[in-house]
């Protein structure tokens, strides 16, 4: 019987996944390094260093690459390179374009059916936003994002959720190629705006109001250089411990 007081390696916690789970701890991974701004377009992802760094074979390291490239987070280019996806300018504004009409839809379904305990969710996220107010860049793009996903996931519609969520990782890569330093406020005046209509139960000045925001962080953010970073599968080596501790404790 394994001693509890011994954790198990990351390669042992992940002999026990299936190579489905064991692709999603991946792409989690480099989902969450993408938004926190510590991977940024055109960042090289090989096959084997990837392997290596999270314990798994090429070819599941290889599976999870395919599942970011149909996210649109990774481009897969000749001999079996991988890249972390560079938009362009038009791409990105037209994703927030996009981004802008289905988080419409999110908000018109949420506006008077959100629960008390759900509104004060979200205002302790966006209490959260402002105590960020003054840190790194990255974190109030990841809590910012995390605002936004999470409306999508209490809206309760799975298609939904999903093209939300996809669109605004790729909206953080857009604003990792382009976007300039600003100051948060203004975005999180804009959430509690938000959240201002959805628990008066008004949907279109719902709609209104996140169309008006999602349109001034558009404007706000762009454009910018991205500095330079260290090694990368370094750089994700924390994120391959945070899937070690989540799949551990699902498995203990």
């Amino acid at each position: 019987m394994e001693d509890a007081s011994c954790p198990a390696s990351f390669q042992e916690i992940v002999s026990r996944m299936d190579a489905s789970d064991r692709a999603a701890a991946i792409c989690r991974a480099i989902r969450r390094a993408i938004l926190e701004q510590a991977l940024s377009p055109g960042d090289k992802l090989p096959e084997d260093t990837l392997g290596e760094r999270f314990g798994v074979s090429r070819t599941i390291a290889r599976h999870a690459l395919g599942q970011l490239a149909s996210e649109g987070l990774v481009e897969l280019r000749r001999n079996r390179i991988a890249l972390v996806a560079t938009p362009s300018f038009d791409e990105a504004r037209d994703e927030f374009d996009i981004r802008r009409e289905l988080e419409r839809l999110v908000v018109r379904a949420l506006a008077g059916n959100l629960t008390a305990e759900q509104v004060a969710e979200l205002r302790a996220h966006v209490a959260e936003e402002a105590a960020a107010r003054g840190g790194p860049d990255a974190n109030s793009i990841r809590l910012a994002t995390e605002f936004h996903v999470k409306l999508a996931e209490m809206a309760a519609k799975p298609t939904l959720l999903r093209y939300v969520r996809e669109i605004a990782y790729r909206s953080s890569l857009s604003l990792a190629t382009f976007g300039r330093p600003h100051s948060p406020e203004c975005a999180i005046n804009e959430h509690g705006a938000v959240i201002d209509a959805l628990e008066a139960g008004d949907p279109e000045r719902a709609a209104d109001r996140m169309a008006h925001h999602l349109d001034q962080v558009a404007e706000r953010a762009f454009l910018r250089a991205a500095p330079a970073r260290g090694d990368l599968m370094e750089i994700l080596g924390p994120y391959a411990e945070a899937e070690r501790g989540r799949s551990h404790a699902r498995t203990a």
